[in-house]
């Protein structure tokens, strides 16, 4: 592969900085500005917008405006690039009868956590209207052994079993959403900007895990129990379809073969272990 210059908003994140030692480890040039680094006029090659607020983002609606929009408009509008790929969720498609990427996507303003799909598909639309040249990426829940430090349903429950033995789950346990790995997704970032040719992308699994499926495997792993909180409620996305991603990727001869969550559990509760303390209550 020859080397290519990227410049990554948001390096300093879980998804930025694997992205940034990925691209540095197979020779490409990487740039990472600084949240406040004026705009320049120079090519910045291919840039991958990164920025972006996840588990606190009910508690920060102005920041999750600021992180998802607000620094977007200023490279849109001021930057040269070769390609420009945004990092959207596939959160977004919460109320849609199915996660394709062309599905009609409806939303509540008046439900804080509409907020969030709200930035990001005002994000994806500022992308799509300033050229072919941009891209959208919506990501799944994405996991891998450096997010088990923060606030995450995955970190909450594989913390409560090793800190209390007990996992008091405080969602369903029919409640189901897609999970992608971090080593993954970095793969398929990069296809994306270098070689896709469609506007949005999915970036996921293509297969829902339940809660229950999740905690019965680590209660194997751990030896802990779990109940649930008779007040939960179940939390269900629609599944989401990888099909463009397959396609591309394997247009260039590769396939889209993603690993499993429940596969990795194992190692992401040996990560825990290492280095978090142990989360105190588990999270829908």
């Amino acid at each position: 592969m020859a080397s290519e210059t990227f410049t990554i908003f948001g390096a300093t994140g879980f998804i930025g900085s694997a992205l940034a030692n990925r691209l540095k480890a197979e020779g490409h040039c990487v740039q990472t500005p600084a949240r406040d680094t004026p705009i320049e006029s120079k090519p910045m090659g291919h840039i991958i917008y990164a920025i972006g607020l996840t588990a606190d983002f009910r508690t920060r609606p102005f920041e999750t405006i600021d992180a998802h929009i607000g620094r977007l408009q200023e490279i849109l509008s001021s930057a040269t690039f070769d390609s420009f790929l945004y990092l959207s969720s596939t959160r977004v498609y919460a109320r849609a009868s199915d996660g394709q990427e062309d599905t009609s996507i409806p939303t509540d303003t008046s439900d804080p956590s509409d907020l969030y799909n709200l930035s990001k598909l005002t994000g994806e639309s500022l992308c799509l209207n300033c050229g072919p040249a941009t891209r959208i990426a919506r990501l799944s829940n994405v996991f891998g052994a450096a997010m088990m430090e923060t606030p995450s349903f995955l970190s909450s429950v594989i913390g409560e079993a090793l800190a209390q033995n007990h996992i008091t789950l405080h969602s369903n346990p029919a409640s189901a959403k897609d999970y992608v790995a971090i080593d993954d997704v970095i793969t398929a970032l990069i296809h994306i900007a270098l070689n896709g040719s469609d506007r949005i992308y999915n970036v996921g699994s293509g297969a829902n895990v339940t809660h229950g499926e999740i905690l019965d495997r680590i209660a194997a792993l751990t030896g802990a129990t779990w109940s649930v909180d008779e007040k939960a409620n179940a939390i269900e996305f629609p599944v989401i379809s990888t099909q463009k991603l397959s396609e591309s990727v394997n247009a260039f001869g590769a396939k889209w073969s993603p690993q499993s969550v429940i596969d990795e559990l194992p190692d992401l509760i040996a990560e825990t272990q290492r280095y978090i303390e142990p989360a105190k209550g588990a999270v829908a």
